[in-house]
């Protein structure tokens, strides 16, 4: 699923930060991460309810 990705892609940017990385590589992941939760905020004000939120834990985006 589309949060799915946001949450692993997340984890690679932050890994990115703390580990210091170059400039470029973080930045780069950065964009991606962007251009993953536009497009789930572009689909997910049309499907709300499809994901089950559970947990605090999980990796949930709220639109």
């Amino acid at each position: 699923m589309l949060n799915d990705e946001i949450c692993k892609l997340r984890d690679k940017l932050n890994e990115s930060i703390i580990s210091g990385q170059d400039y470029t590589v973080t930045y780069k992941l950065s964009i991606e991460l962007d251009e993953l939760i536009a497009k789930y905020y572009r689909t997910g004000k049309n499907e709300k309810t499809k994901e089950k939120r559970t947990t605090q834990k999980d990796c949930i985006l709220t639109p």
